[in-house]
């Protein structure tokens, strides 16, 4: 289920004039309405073992989470479909053993299929998961051609990562569906004081740790993060504090926080942390080149389609491993 910046890409035009359960084309690629949900179902069911089926209530910025899945879904099998079409360009094929491992892999996960879950996916065959594995194999493959030359230098100082201890306390509410609200000046001003009752109680001598315990309202009351990984006021007061020392009140985009060091330089996440700004460089490596790519491509979707694309209701369609069965085949060993 994850996904990478180059995922996220390929946006799409809304139009008419397709063939039946074409839901859009791409140049000379096309994605059935199977297909599309192949993803959504497989998408959807992920979402709900991890946080339950009370989530699709959840709204975020006035979009509802059903709705973020069903166009993150488009986005996400378009820009698969465009990187097919690079790959022909670059003429970019399958060795032997790959076709074998897609052959293998669509199997699979195909008998591991109930009838609800064929049923749901418009009664989909094993040669359709076929073709939907070969598109993200040389998707994957065309990837790691783009990129095979970018090796970036990361110094010690850019990927340092250094670990706090934080007292935190939020200047916002919730409303009904979730969204922050910014507190009042009033409201405010009332939890600015409670962060100077903290100060004053450090200052006269009272264990950062027993306070956290009582005042922090953050999920986590230690965390390590490098530069850029936080808002700018965190890092600034959190890089200029040595071994054990403690912050002034630092206001946030939506509370205020104090923060304690408990080490300027963490060598394990500092190690994680190059290898995260390595890929990051390789990807936006690749997203510049793939950018120009597709923006000169013709888009189209099916809107009279695309309409009535919902999520699944049938509680017996369980299918989420399309994407863990890929990765079993074609993931790093």
């Amino acid at each position: 289920m994850k996904q990478t910046k180059e995922d996220e890409k390929t946006k799409v035009v809304f139009t008419t004039g397709f063939g039946r359960n074409e839901v859009f084309r791409i140049e000379d690629k096309s994605c059935s309405l199977k297909e599309l949900k192949v993803f959504l179902l497989n998408t959807q069911n992920s979402y709900q073992q991890l946080l339950g089926s009370d989530i699709w209530n959840a709204k975020q910025n006035g979009e509802s989470l059903e709705e973020k899945i069903c166009s993150s879904s488009l986005e996400r099998i378009a820009q698969i479909k465009t990187m097919r079409l690079l790959a022909e360009k670059y003429k970019i094929t399958l060795t032997k053993d790959e076709e074998k491992r897609v052959l293998e892999a669509a199997k699979e996960y195909y008998e591991s299929l109930s009838d609800a879950d064929i049923s749901q996916m418009d009664d989909i065959t094993q040669e359709d998961i076929q073709h939907l594995y070969e598109d993200i194999a040389f998707s994957k493959k065309l990837y790691k051609y783009m990129i095979r030359d970018i090796n970036p230098e990361v110094s010690d100082d850019e990927a340092r990562t250094l670990t706090v201890e934080q007292i935190y306390k939020k200047t916002y509410v919730k409303d009904v569906d979730g969204n922050k609200k910014e507190m009042s000046k009033q409201q405010k001003a009332a939890v600015y004081k409670k962060m100077e009752e903290v100060k004053k109680k450090i200052a006269d001598g009272a264990e950062f740790e027993a306070l956290i315990s009582t005042y922090n309202e953050a999920a986590e009351d230690t965390i390590s993060f490098g530069k850029g990984d936080k808002e700018e006021a965190i890092e600034n007061a959190a890089f200029n504090l040595s071994t054990g020392q403690i912050s002034n009140i630092v206001e946030t985009s939506d509370g205020y926080i104090i923060l304690k060091c408990v080490t300027t330089f963490n060598k394990e996440e500092t190690k994680a942390n190059k290898e995260k700004i390595v890929e990051q460089r390789k990807s936006e490596a690749f997203s510049k080149e793939y950018d120009s790519f597709a923006t000169s491509l013709s888009k189209e979707v099916n809107k009279k389609l695309w309409k009535k694309v919902t999520l699944c209701t049938d509680k017996k369609a369980t299918t989420h491993t399309f994407f863990d069965v890929f990765e079993k085949y074609f993931g790093e060993k």
